[in-house]
């Protein structure tokens, strides 16, 4: 689990509170209605202070964390039954 300082906790928690009273906006100027979206521009905010906050995970390292997913079973041919073997000799 990764470890946050208690800075950047409060930084998410000022954020949330904003996010709540619906005056948090995004980099783009529109109001950020998503819980993950707010949480994260409060470690962005705290990263930017100096705070004790992991770094960002690569798109490589996040896909190696996500659950593997199950492999595909290759599909053996299947064998016509005696009955369509009969039909197509005919």
């Amino acid at each position: 689990m990764a470890k946050y300082s208690k800075k950047a906790g409060n930084k998410v928690e000022k954020v949330m509170h904003e996010k709540k009273e619906g005056t948090l906006k995004s980099g783009s100027g529109k109001t950020v209605t998503s819980r993950k979206q707010a949480i994260a521009i409060g470690l962005s905010e705290a990263r930017k202070e100096g705070a004790k906050v992991p770094k960002k995970a690569s798109p490589k390292k996040a896909a190696k964390k996500a659950a593997p997913k199950k492999a595909a079973k290759k599909a053996s041919p299947k064998k016509a039954s005696p009955k369509k073997v009969a039909k197509k000799s005919s």
